[in-house]
């Protein structure tokens, strides 16, 4: 097999994000009186929350910082009498509970017995090892690096250097990471060396100029890559 380490994104890769997302959002406003706050105000926080993310990966914020900003933002935005810091800290409980996942992530983790298998994943530590923990996948994987616990995150190399430390590995023409998104996974595969599989399920255009090794749109096409001797650029 030309791999023997497959390194996962998280987020939209093997767990759903949006509905883990959805469904905390709807338990904080809940919390704080607003059964339908999460309805109400969804495309405004989408709005404050989705920029502060990419200037995040370009370095401009960091995760401290986003965290609370963009409720900060939002309830700026629409009016709310709301502390920020106390609604994001019971947000991220809520977030910590979401375990949805991708259809195949099991069946194909089931699949990789044969591979090391790690995780790396920005975003905050304590809410995606709960709730990698608390699914399916919870012994999956030998290291689950977090950017808030590595102190930097995709697409940065010192993220992927980090895991190679912890995962006692050098060798980067045996490993291969696996996400959806191109300026954070491919992007940040791309600059430490490492060969690169997009999931990509809605058939986005590639458009920030990083080419993938692979391109996938089911997960379950991953296994035809890392069971096949032979190059192959894209399963349709």
């Amino acid at each position: 097999m030309k791999y023997e380490t497959i390194i996962f994104d998280i987020d939209d890769t093997l767990f759903d994000f949006g509905k883990a997302e959805e469904y905390a959002l709807h338990k904080v406003f809940q919390e704080f009186g607003m059964p339908s706050g999460a309805e109400q105000y969804r495309e405004s926080y989408e709005k404050c929350n989705k920029p502060l993310w990419g200037e995040l990966e370009q370095g401009h914020i960091t995760l401290e910082e986003l965290k609370v900003e963009r409720f900060r933002r939002l309830f700026l935005h629409e009016g709310l009498k709301i502390e920020p810091a106390e609604f994001s800290r019971v947000f991220l409980e809520f977030l910590g509970q979401g375990t949805y996942l991708v259809p195949g992530a099991v069946e194909l983790i089931s699949n990789l017995k044969d591979f090391q298998l790690a995780v790396i994943t920005n975003g905050f530590g304590e809410v995606q090892k709960s709730r990698i923990a608390g699914s399916p996948l919870a012994h999956a994987f030998k290291q689950i690096i977090v950017s808030e616990d590595a102190g930097v995150q995709k697409p940065q190399t010192g993220i992927f250097e980090y895991a190679f430390a912890k995962l006692g590995i050098s060798s980067k023409d045996k490993v291969l990471m696996v996400g959806d998104s191109l300026t954070s996974d491919i992007q940040g595969g791309f600059n430490f060396g490492i060969d690169t599989c997009w999931f990509n399920p809605h058939e986005k255009n590639n458009t920030n100029g990083v080419k993938p090794t692979y391109e996938i749109r089911d997960l379950l096409q991953l296994l035809k890559i890392v069971e096949s001797s032979e190059p192959v650029f894209s399963l349709s």
